[in-house]
């Protein structure tokens, strides 16, 4: 297993707010625009899954499996082609100051990592720093 950790985001809400609209996926139709749709297609969700297909590597869907209220969000892989585990962690450091970190734990077969590890690497930064800019 491998883990992927991104840098911690501040966001200016509550950990509460942030965890009750990243804890159901449904409301990923906010974030939908911020997603490249040169590279990501066929996105579709709901309040515990999601899928799309990624151009490089293909179908890939998660479920929400764990929800500790205002600390944690698991997600697991169902379909792709790596396994992995995301889990997103909260902390309320202050009033409306929460802070988020993602960590990604994949399975990557020794021969891919020289083609996986950078792009999870840039991935799990860009996904956190675009979970940070959410109006939440």
């Amino acid at each position: 297993m491998t883990d992927f950790v991104s840098d911690v985001q501040r966001i200016p809400y509550s950990a509460e707010r942030v965890f009750s609209k990243l804890s159901d996926l449904n409301n990923l139709v906010s974030m939908q625009s911020m997603l490249p749709q040169d590279k990501i297609k066929e996105f579709t969700f709901d309040a515990d899954s999601c899928s799309f297909q990624a151009n490089t590597v293909g179908k890939i869907s998660i479920r929400i499996v764990e929800r500790d209220p205002f600390k944690t969000i698991k997600l697991v892989s169902e379909k792709s082609p790596v396994p992995f585990t995301c889990w997103i962690q909260l902390v309320e450091a202050a009033t409306d100051d929460t802070r988020l970190k993602l960590t990604i734990g994949a399975d990557i077969p020794f021969f891919f990592k020289g083609m996986i590890v950078k792009p999870l690497e840039e991935g799990i930064k860009k996904v956190a720093e675009a979970l940070a800019k959410i109006p939440y």
